[in-house]
């Protein structure tokens, strides 16, 4: 069973926030890092939103810890709760990645299905494509690149981060499959998959969220 952290009080919250303005860098990290442990419940919850097999959650709770590293790194204040700005950018990371996943194919149907939400309900390609453009489609500040560049350098190999980076189109990057990238590095799809799963799983352990997942 899956145990996560318990969500920071109000004044917590509202302290961690404080210093990740700050000019301490050291205490702003580590306020970085607070917050994104005692939200990661928050991912698997959208996660769980949209999975059709238990792979697939653990492969959507990746992505989804991207959409929350990108929440806290750009949320103020003047936007509401964390949490609720932190549930958009997730679920919307999560949406990108099955909208990526089906613009290639030729021949889909609209209506095919690609999951289901929390109550059951079959979520169709047709509802990924008519989401409502929000601020996560406009995360391409200075201050999010250069975060997501100083973890990815940091933790990642770079053929790692090199293949993240097209799969996901970090950086402003176009988005690539994993057999255009199979075929960019001369490897095949399966090696690309886990090559990418290794990385997102060391981007999980650099915020010690692997014993909460």
């Amino acid at each position: 069973m899956q145990t996560f952290l318990q969500p920071l009080s109000p004044d917590e919250e509202s302290r961690c926030l404080a210093l990740l303005k700050g000019e301490d860098e050291e205490a702003a990290r580590l306020a970085r890092e607070k917050l994104i442990m005692h939200n990661l419940r928050l991912v698997a919850h959208i996660a769980r939103k949209y999975q059709s097999s238990q792979q697939e959650t653990e492969d959507y709770i990746s992505i989804g810890i991207l959409g929350l590293m990108k929440a806290v790194n750009t949320f103020d204040a003047g936007r509401g709760k964390l949490a609720t700005y932190a549930c958009r950018c997730i679920d919307n990371e999560i949406l990108m990645m099955l909208r990526a996943r089906k613009k290639l194919s030729r021949e889909v149907s609209l209506y095919e299905p690609v999951g289901t939400d929390k109550e059951g309900n079959e979520i169709q390609i047709i509802d990924v494509c008519t989401q409502e453009e929000d601020m996560v489609m406009e995360l391409e500040e200075k201050e999010t690149v250069r975060f997501l560049s100083q973890v990815l350098g940091s933790v990642l190999t770079d053929r790692e981060r090199q293949i993240l980076t097209m799969r996901y189109g970090l950086n402003g990057s176009h988005e690539y499959t994993q057999s255009q990238v199979g075929e960019h590095f001369h490897i095949s799809r399966s090696y690309v998959s886990r090559i990418e799963k290794k990385a997102l799983l060391k981007l999980r352990k650099a915020f010690g969220a692997a014993e909460y997942l």
